[in-house]
């Protein structure tokens, strides 16, 4: 069979149903990592469902341990041909967030799919079960085509805690790095830049939480008694995170700024265009760093936001100074931020404004910045053959605006990471209502029906073109 004859069977094999019972088979999991009675049933999602048929396709499946007490198995797969050139790694997560079942519509039920003319809804439809089903039934679409032998390996990593921090991944990827090893990374997650334009990103920013506290003294007191007297915990630091980002949300201490974004970033940045679906919020042209497309803010700047403030009692407020306040404070970043001294940069600013009294509380780095660079050859590798099977311009994002566990395999691995999101920013991700597009489903098992044939026949040719790059990085 030929490339175009391989995308036509893909594009029957959905339009035939398979596709959709078989994604209702998994959506029907109740796989909740947050659920601490789901153990049972996340296994089961690997032993019953995903093992079957992986060995099907002639994996040799392995069922691993978290090394994480308490937290979710992996499973890992491998196909070996003998004669391949390179070793593709993928990766997928079959947990999702709570099902929130009072919640969706009526006539909407979390564990079913329920289809409303392009609309599939159901929990997992978008993240991230639907995500490696697409890319799953591409992979088998094009093993059926060449007879069972693609000419390069297949790695399989897929875990069933993403949704609580995915712990354990990286230790398993240490653990297991001969097993795991590749040329390659290929996964899909998270949502496009729009429904209708094909993406490929290249990493994720990183996620640094902390929180900022302040504890004036025991018990509150009466605001009629004591008012203008004590110092009001919540005034103060309200004005110690105004002096850390300003009304417009610029980023105000420069250890905290990204590098210069370069040239080349914003080249391929220009075309992004954000906010423009129906159901997307309006974008605020005066919020963030100053000189900055929306496109430039969200994919190659950092934030930082308050998620949460309280001070006193919000539901049942008394005539009282309250005694404490608390924030807590969250920041995206890209790679070539000073994410190790984020922590001393707030201290010291804080300090140098008159707020030694504030704690800094709970500084964790959830996930680390990551970027594959944006000249290597896979990533040209991968616009093109995207735009062959669509032909439709593909955006290029260096990378994802979330945080996503790629440093596990972009370095815990030392992978070229290429990420082909299949949904898209109002999927409900998350919330009650998740749902997939059948046209966006359709499309993007067109696209990774291509990149899994063009492996065959440009994939070694790309690892080979890499080589003195690798050497070039190893004599650094």
């Amino acid at each position: 069979m030929t490339r175009e004859e391989t995308i036509q069977a893909t594009v029957d094999y959905f339009g035939s149903g398979k596709f959709r019972d078989t994604l209702a088979r998994r959506v029907a999991f109740r796989t909740e990592s947050q659920n601490p009675d789901a153990g049972p049933i996340l296994m089961s999602y690997l032993t019953d469902e995903m093992i079957p048929v992986l060995q099907a396709m002639s994996f040799e499946c392995l069922v691993v341990e978290n090394p994480i007490s308490k937290s979710s198995p992996f499973l890992l797969a491998r196909r070996i041909e003998p004669l391949a050139e390179l070793t593709l790694l993928t990766y997928g997560h079959g947990d999702v967030v709570q099902g929130y079942d009072e919640q969706w519509r009526d006539g909407l039920f979390p564990w079913e799919i329920v289809q409303n003319g392009n609309v599939w809804y159901g929990r997992g439809t978008a993240d991230n079960k639907g995500q490696h089903t697409i890319n799953l039934a591409a992979l088998e679409q094009v093993l059926k085509a060449r007879r069972g032998q693609l000419g390069y390996n297949v790695k399989i990593i897929l875990e069933m805690g993403e949704e609580v921090g995915s712990p354990g991944l990286n230790e398993i990827c240490e653990q297991y790095r001969d097993w795991l090893s590749a040329d390659l990374f290929i996964a899909s997650d998270g949502p496009r830049v729009s429904a209708s334009q094909p993406t490929l990103f290249l990493g994720s920013r990183g996620v640094f939480n902390f929180d900022l506290k302040l504890n004036l003294r025991d018990g509150a007191h009466h605001s009629g008694n004591w008012g203008g007297l004590l110092s009001n915990p919540g005034i103060r630091l309200a004005h110690a995170i105004a002096c850390l980002v300003d009304d417009h949300g610029r980023i105000l201490i420069p250890g905290l700024r990204p590098p210069v974004l370069s040239d080349n970033l914003r080249r391929v940045l220009s075309d992004i265009e954000l906010g423009s679906g129906p159901m997307d919020p309006a974008i605020d042209s005066r919020w963030g760093e100053p000189g900055l497309t929306a496109a430039e803010k969200l994919y190659g700047w950092n934030t930082l936001d308050i998620l949460a403030f309280v001070t006193g009692n919000p539901d049942k407020p008394a005539h009282a100074i309250p005694p404490q306040a608390k924030a807590h404070c969250h920041m995206r970043y890209v790679v070539g931020s000073d994410v190790g001294n984020f922590t001393q940069h707030i201290r010291r600013h804080l300090d140098a404004n008159g707020f030694e009294d504030v704690e800094i509380m709970n500084d964790v780095n959830c996930y680390k910045a990551t970027r594959l660079d944006l000249c290597d050859p896979w990533v040209e590798w991968g616009v093109m053959s995207m735009t062959h099977s669509v032909g439709t311009k593909v955006a290029i994002l260096p990378n994802f605006g979330g945080g996503l566990p790629n440093a596990c395999f972009s370095e815990t691995l030392g992978l070229p990471t290429l990420w082909v999101p299949h949904s898209y920013p109002a999927c409900s991700q998350h919330a009650p209502n998740e749902h997939i597009l059948a046209d966006t489903t359709l499309e993007a098992l067109k696209i990774m029906t291509g990149l899994f044939w063009d492996l065959t026949e440009q994939g070694a040719d790309i690892v080979r073109m890499r080589l003195p790059m690798q050497a070039a990085r190893l004599g650094e």
